[in-house]
């Protein structure tokens, strides 16, 4: 997820994407995503078990910048809200 200038950028982790983009998108997320205003999806990544997703999430995590900007552009390279679509 992102913000609307598309600078900052945050990798979570859920068992319901619509239901947590919505928590963030009305800031009903207290913390990071409030403080820095990221409402906004742009890359996700489904899997059908909870501890690959969790790993993959700390693989993203843990890459550079420029990583996770590539992931991004290869999706989604206008940067649109995916939320509308899911």
């Amino acid at each position: 997820m992102t913000n609307k200038a598309n600078r900052v950028l945050y990798t979570g982790v859920t068992n319901n994407l619509k239901r947590r983009v919505y928590q963030h998108k009305e800031k009903l997320v207290k913390g990071f995503t409030e403080r820095y205003n990221v409402n906004k999806l742009v890359y996700y990544e489904s899997f059908r078990d909870i501890g690959n997703a969790i790993l993959r999430e700390k693989q993203i995590k843990g890459g550079s910048r420029a990583k996770k900007l590539e992931l991004v552009n290869r999706m989604n390279p206008d940067w649109h809200d995916l939320f509308y679509d899911l």
